[in-house]
């Protein structure tokens, strides 16, 4: 395309990822012009591995430690987000080959156990159904595990979807709610007018009521052309996938301590991510794949699962993640009435369609029925915000 079909809409929604997707179909079906735009390129959801998380990633506590307070605010969101999940899937009439088979943190040694102990006990107190396994119980539970295993934390509710699929059935439902989108565009810069706002793409100007950014690590600068403070940070990350193998692995599996996630799809490959750094050049649009990462991850999971060593890699790749402050920002930004943020925080896939839904929510004025207060762009005019714009 040359040009965009029509220069003004109602609702701009900006990324096409999961969250823009979900959020885009959502608007549409309550009656508003919504107009999708997407860059392209390798993204957050284009790059996923399909990991649907509920308990509190050790990674995630172990690098940003300052940011756990900030997560746990957020942590009841996760149970709830499994469930729409299958709540949306059946609504569409898809088939995003989900399930929740449950997720195992996975302890080495009796400190990395009792690190799970804690963890399990503060999980429990925010509400998560956890439970732990010692050696004897993952012998049962999980025999594919190597004799490495000392116990491990298991939690039900998580579990695990195919991303691709997921992707395009979701395309294709948004699609046929109305919604216009539009590939290769990438907007360059946000005007804030009265009323509305002006759009500069790399197909041409668009004029839109309403903004929705929902772009990830590309979310500050387009807040920024608009005089609105977003600090999401861009972490590149690395991921592998294996040969088909028989059904071996039956849960969502990490580490108590090192970065890993291992699963099976139901074609019986194995998906092996977890958080291991990719490369993103200064000024890089895109992350390319570390080999450092490609032989520690996958030197990591044949450790844990023995059975997977004869396995060829059949593809690896990078993707962005993003980050803030461990809680989603959702919601109206302070100062610029009609722009939303729709970025869903750590784990955003599996945050994904609810977080859109609630976005929407709000967006139309109704109860979105969670206390959205936690993950409102307000509280990023905070003092310590305030000092990280005036040090950027």
């Amino acid at each position: 395309m040359d040009g965009l079909a029509r220069r003004k809409t109602d609702v701009a929604v900006i990324g096409a990822g999961i969250v823009g997707l979900c959020l885009a179909g959502f608007l549409a079906q309550r009656g508003r012009e919504v107009m999708l735009l997407d860059a392209g390129g390798s993204a957050a959801s284009t790059a996923n591995a399909g990991s649907l998380h509920v308990q509190m990633q050790s990674r995630f506590m172990r690098l940003f430690p300052e940011r756990v307070a900030g997560f746990e605010q957020q942590l009841p969101l996760y149970p709830q987000a499994v469930d729409y999940w299958r709540e949306f899937e059946r609504a569409i009439g898809a088939d995003f080959e989900m399930k929740v088979s449950g997720g195992l943190m996975v302890a080495e040694t009796p400190e990395q156990f009792e690190f799970l102990v804690t963890k399990s006990r503060r999980e429990r107190e925010l509400g998560l159904s956890v439970e732990l396994l010692e050696r004897a119980d993952l012998e049962r539970v999980a025999p594919y595990l190597g004799p490495a295993a000392f116990g491990a934390e298991l939690c039900a509710n998580e579990g695990k979807l195919n991303p691709l699929k997921c992707n395009a059935q979701i395309r294709a439902w948004a699609a046929s709610q109305g919604v216009t989108i539009v590939d290769r565009c990438k907007v360059e810069r946000l005007q804030a007018n009265t009323p509305g706002f002006s759009l500069a793409t790399s197909q041409g100007p668009l004029d839109a009521r309403e903004v929705v950014v929902a772009a990830g690590p590309g979310a500050r600068a387009l807040m920024a052309s608009a005089a609105a403070f977003l600090p999401v940070e861009a972490e590149p990350l690395h991921m592998n996938i294996t040969e088909a193998a028989p059904p071996l692995i039956l849960h969502l599996v990490q580490h108590a301590e090192r970065s890993i996630t291992l699963k099976q799809l139901s074609t019986g490959q194995v998906v092996i991510g977890g958080g291991w750094p990719a490369k993103l050049a200064p000024g890089a649009e895109y992350p390319v794949v570390d080999p450092a990462s490609l032989i520690g991850n996958v030197s990591l999971a044949q450790f844990m699962v023995p059975a997977l060593a004869p396995l060829q890699i059949i593809r690896t790749w990078a993707g962005l993640n993003s980050k803030v402050d461990g809680r989603g920002v959702l919601g109206e930004m302070p100062g610029v009435p009609g722009l939303y943020a729709a970025i869903p925080g750590d784990a955003g896939y599996t945050l994904g369609p609810l977080t859109a839904r609630l976005v929407a929510d709000v967006m139309s004025g109704r109860d979105p029925g969670v206390d959205m207060q936690p993950y409102s762009p307000m509280r990023l005019l905070q003092e310590d915000w305030q000092a990280a714009l005036a040090a950027s």
